[in-house]
């Protein structure tokens, strides 16, 4: 499981499931201001990622720059043209045009937060 800090428990998992078509797997209250909150792209197989709402000064500063501006996440897909649409269709934060590589597809997008994913379909 990763981490991904956001700024609202609710707003991270509307992004991330209707805009990126991942799964709500669990929200569970365990305070006041705290929740754990678990989605994942795939239900089967790969990561699960925790939603974590900054709680500090700190952390608000690195949401969406966990990774210093580099592409820190990787999406991957047996899908590309299919889910690509979906994610154009859905206003998702393309920031080039899907390149076709050596070991498959790839196109970079930022998530709500400015995070950089790679979105890749692999030919391996």
């Amino acid at each position: 499981m990763l981490t991904i800090l956001v700024d609202d428990y609710d707003r991270g998992i509307d992004y991330f499931t209707k805009k990126l078509g991942f799964t709500l797997l669990e929200d569970t209250t365990l305070s006041p201001e705290k929740r754990w909150v678990v989605i994942a792209p795939d239900v089967h197989e790969g990561s699960r990622i925790l939603l974590a709402k900054a709680s500090s000064l700190s952390q608000s500063a690195a949401i969406g720059n966990q990774t210093g501006g580099r592409v820190g996440l990787f999406l991957y897909t047996k899908e590309f043209d299919e889910d690509y649409e979906f994610m154009l269709a859905k206003g998702v934060d393309f920031i080039e045009t899907p390149l076709h590589e050596t070991f498959g597809k790839v196109v970079v997008f930022r998530d709500l937060y400015g995070n950089k994913w790679d979105f890749i379909e692999s030919n391996f």
